[in-house]
């Protein structure tokens, strides 16, 4: 496929989970929302992790608002990104006050005040939340198309636990793959843990 069509892909792809996601009410996005989260606080990994990254959710995305508390509440240390656009990358600064180190950024997206921040270093990330618009259940995934999360996971530690957190209907079979995607290690629904098993047959994921 060339450039021009893989991009088209993915841009349909966007567009049509999108539009099943924005679809939910906000009732049932809320209670599927609750419920991976649940899941994700339960996690192994998450719990052995002394540093997690996440992201501060917008719009009709999976809510972040609930972990990202619990982070902190269970003394954890919180890293969230700052978008720099000079240098097309994300920049990650610990958050100890959800409530007035966050500001509005690009797209309306809250990121830490730099002023009131400490700047972190990526290789202290031991579990990152992984946004995304799309997900198989080999943890393939669909970016924003803006490239911010391969680029920063391309920079951090090989043994580090990359987690996405998505609704059902955000699951796909397929993805137009470039070689700079990453995948992520798990993806967690309101109603499945998909945990990518390279040596299982068929489509290499485990649902439990």
């Amino acid at each position: 496929m060339t450039t021009e069509g893989m991009g088209a892909a993915k841009k349909a792809l966007r567009q049509r989970v999108l539009a099943l996601r924005d679809a939910l009410s906000d009732d049932a996005r809320a209670q599927k929302a609750a419920q991976a989260t649940a899941k994700l606080l339960e996690l192994p990994a998450f719990a052995g992790a002394s540093t997690v990254a996440a992201y501060a959710s917008f719009g009709k995305e999976f809510d972040t608002h609930v972990f990202l508390a619990a982070v902190l509440a269970r003394g954890k240390n919180l890293l969230l990104p700052r978008i720099v656009r000079e240098r097309k990358e994300l920049a990650f600064y610990h958050i100890t006050d959800l409530d007035h180190s966050l500001l509005p950024g690009p797209w309306g997206i809250r990121e830490p005040d730099p002023a009131q921040c400490a700047d972190a270093n990526v290789d202290q990330i031991d579990f990152m939340l992984v946004p995304g618009v799309a997900f198989t259940r080999r943890g393939e995934r669909l970016g924003y198309g803006g490239g911010f999360y391969d680029a920063a996971i391309s920079r951090t530690r090989a043994d580090i636990i990359k987690v996405a957190a998505a609704f059902a209907v955000q699951i796909v079979n397929e993805l137009p793959l470039e070689p700079h995607d990453r995948r992520v290690d798990l993806v967690v629904t309101e109603d499945a843990e998909y945990a990518p098993m390279p040596d299982m047959a068929g489509d290499g994921a485990q649902s439990r």
